[in-house]
């Protein structure tokens, strides 16, 4: 018994920071940090979101109009996807606090493949509205009634869907890191709050789409 909590000790002390007393303060640290920073997220997105229900308050038929060349079939598809990656997230988050290496790497990369599958989804999205000619700029082309505001519509569409685009590709980028640091033992049941703190990031991510889903897609098309 000795020996084992001795090299636990060690264990610890050496991934503790030398700027922090033990791996406690490290953790609290850490965790303050990481809710400081998506706090700033929450700003960013709430602005965004703040001025596209302004502007759908003063264009609502337009607005409705340009959500019906939306394809809502795949948002559907690409929201189930997203519950799902937090969802293989968590258990993710769960194997590093039991200590269990495979079984977090294991999750990590579901977590990577259903990232994959999101991006991809919206690619397809993406280029369909290129093909339309439904990207804003001088070949923006809208047919049909209440056109006039339209590409103010898909301006804050790009705008909003493609940051949410990049803040999943950085995630996954993260993703990739911590799964190989993982497969190499970096991370145990006493050392394990990055994992943490990705998941926290990584649900974030998931409730943005949740609110970016209905008002992008569900808005207006009665």
């Amino acid at each position: 018994m000795p020996t084992r909590h001795r090299r636990l000790t060690l264990a610890e002390h050496s991934a503790t920071a030398h700027q922090f007393d033990d791996m406690a303060q490290q953790y609290e640290a850490g965790q303050l940090g990481m809710w400081v920073f998506l706090m700033t997220e929450i700003m960013f997105f709430g602005g965004m979101i703040i001025a596209y229900i302004v502007y759908r308050g003063a264009y609502p038929q337009s607005f409705a109009a340009g959500s019906h060349h939306l394809d809502l079939t795949l948002g559907t598809i690409n929201t189930v996807v997203l519950i799902g990656s937090s969802l293989t997230m968590a258990m993710a988050v769960y194997a590093a606090q039991m200590g269990q290496r495979r079984t977090l790497v294991m999750y990590l990369l579901v977590t990577l493949g259903l990232g994959l599958i999101f991006l991809s989804i919206k690619a397809v999205e993406y280029a369909s509205k290129f093909e339309s000619q439904l990207v804003p700029g001088p070949r923006f082309h809208f047919e049909g009634d209440h056109g006039e505001h339209a590409e103010l519509f898909f301006s804050l569409y790009f705008v909003m869907t493609g940051m949410h685009a990049l803040h999943m590709v950085i995630g996954m980028g993260l993703m990739i890191v911590f799964a190989w640091q993982a497969w190499r033992g970096r991370f145990s049941a006493t050392s394990n709050a990055p994992i943490e703190f990705m998941g926290l990031y990584w649900h974030f991510v998931d409730i943005v789409w949740i609110f970016l889903f209905p008002l992008l897609y569900l808005l207006g098309r009665h």
